[in-house]
């Protein structure tokens, strides 16, 4: 439930909505099949599609507060459970951790491939999807998922190498608290742990893009402090906002799910701010309303107790 009394924000009405879990897709090529959840609106017709990648050891039932709120107001949201999910346990020296991060991208574009299949695998969706609407979202290193989609170099700490691993049937992303640059800014936990941050470039990216950052996301992986979070908004190209979450930590007051016990920083205010934003980015950025974002942009200025909004 939305607080627009709090965010100033309005938008539109919730409808209901189905979720059909677990949709199995073949994929023998990462040694497990994907499991795959599909919400979206039981009315509606061509549907813009988002694709959520959840952030480090999550699962494809995370982040209920986002996904309802899009799915209730006329998205077609798709999550997987990828291999760095606590559910699946996989092993310190699995040959498989230190790509863990391609893997990713190629759980999302096994699903584009898919689409149609998923789409037909819920009851009353099949002909529904715009599948020419995606729209790439992820909090966390999920961020960094949905960034490469659009664009973002990660080098291969094995083969030091950064191809483009973007896909044009990405039309537009939002990161949610994802990582900045590496380089001499990480710390030697964050280098040694988590070498697919060592190197990152985001000059490539220049799909439309919203950036959540929160200024209070003091991650224990740069030197820089919350501002790191921002990189994905200043260095990267093209038509991008950022919306910055006053107070927010790393879950920005509770986005990972109801109750979620890793939220520090719990607030259904900011919870309905990140809710409200991302909805109007996503119907604005897919042509299907621009009124919400044109308030969004008109509310968020400068002395919002909230949140502050800026664009480039």
């Amino acid at each position: 439930m939305t607080t627009p009394q709090k965010t100033g924000l309005t938008g539109p009405e919730p409808t209901a909505t189905v979720t059909v879990k677990p949709l199995v897709l073949r994929a023998p090529q990462r040694g497990e099949d994907l499991h795959v959840r599909v919400s979206a609106p039981v009315t509606g017709a061509a549907l813009p599609v988002v694709l959520f990648a959840h952030g480090f050891g999550s699962d494809l039932d995370g982040y209920a507060p986002l996904v309802d709120h899009w799915a209730s107001r006329g998205f077609v949201v798709v999550q997987a459970t990828h291999l760095d999910s606590k559910r699946l346990g996989m092993a310190a020296d699995d040959p498989r951790r230190p790509r863990m991060w391609r893997h990713r991208v190629q759980d999302m574009q096994l699903i584009l491939d898919e689409l149609g299949t998923l789409e037909e695998s819920v009851p009353g969706l099949a002909g529904r999807a715009d599948h020419s609407r995606v729209v790439a979202a992820g909090h966390s290193f999920g961020g960094q998922t949905a960034g490469i989609l659009v664009g973002l170099r990660v080098k291969d700490p094995h083969t030091g190498t950064a191809e483009d691993l973007s896909d044009s049937r990405i039309m537009a992303s939002i990161q949610l608290a994802t990582a900045g640059k590496g380089g001499d800014e990480l710390t030697p936990f964050a280098h040694k742990n988590l070498p697919w941050l060592r190197d990152q470039d985001f000059s490539h990216i220049t799909a439309p893009g919203l950036v959540v950052a929160g200024d209070a996301d003091d991650l224990p992986l740069s030197t820089r402090g919350p501002a790191w979070t921002t990189d994905p908004y200043t260095l990267s190209r093209g038509s991008k906002s950022l919306l910055t979450v006053h107070g927010g930590e790393h879950f920005l007051g509770g986005i990972s799910g109801y109750q979620a016990a890793e939220t520090t920083d719990a607030d259904p205010g900011r919870v309905a701010l990140v809710q409200q934003v991302t909805l109007a980015y996503m119907r604005h950025v897919t042509g299907t309303d621009h009124s919400h974002w044109e308030q969004a942009q008109s509310v968020l200025t400068n002395g919002h107790p909230l949140g502050r909004l800026e664009s480039k």
